[in-house]
């Protein structure tokens, strides 16, 4: 059996997965998704993913439907016989619940991590996560991107000499150091309270 790439995509983010697969040169996979009158959905490829690299474009942001969209195609891949399955989640939804910050809260990042593992992926590939450690939280690869290095150019066109990075808190310092080095600039962080 010959190993093909197919690329699909939740309805989050379909927009992209469609410029995704033109880039890479193949027709982004059909997908169908039944919507039932008490809420409930049901998505379905619409042709064969078996013995494929199945790539699964969705961003889990808000409505958490996001997610369990991106949840049961999993699913159905792995039940389908796909070789792979590669989650590409642009936007990773509850990342920001990446540690207990208090008593008695959910650690909402691993909780995301462990249902993606369950309904089967292989593969993570993820963008400008709130904390490096959220890779840590997944027994499969993660692939962390960081979209930021797109505007680099466009930040040094409009640098005027007074041009100064900031971190919105302590968290973001490390990130935002490592811009203004890259930038040449002044680095300011800010301390909540």
């Amino acid at each position: 059996m010959s190993f093909g790439v197919k690329i699909f995509s939740g309805r989050a983010t379909k927009d992209l997965a469609d410029k995704i697969a033109n880039h890479y040169g193949v027709s982004l996979g059909n997908v169908i998704v039944t919507d039932f009158s008490d809420g409930e959905f049901q998505p379905s490829f619409e042709e064969t993913v078996r013995g494929q690299d199945v790539f699964i474009v969705q961003s889990t942001m808000p409505p958490s439907d996001n997610l369990f969209e991106l949840l049961l195609l999993i699913d159905a891949a792995r039940r389908a016989s796909a070789r792979k399955i590669i989650a590409v989640m642009p936007y990773f939804g509850f990342a920001r619940q990446d540690r207990k910050d208090k008593p008695r809260v959910a650690i909402g990042a691993k909780l995301v991590a462990n249902m993606l593992m369950a309904a089967g992926v292989d593969r993570i590939i993820t963008m400008d996560l709130h904390a490096d450690q959220i890779q840590g939280f997944f027994e499969v690869p993660v692939d962390h991107l960081f979209a930021s290095t797109l505007f680099f150019d466009e930040m040094k066109k409009v640098d005027t000499g007074n041009l100064i990075m900031a971190a919105p808190d302590a968290g973001g310092t490390k990130r935002a150091n490592s811009y203004a080095k890259k930038l040449d600039v002044g680095l300011a962080i800010c301390h909540k309270s």
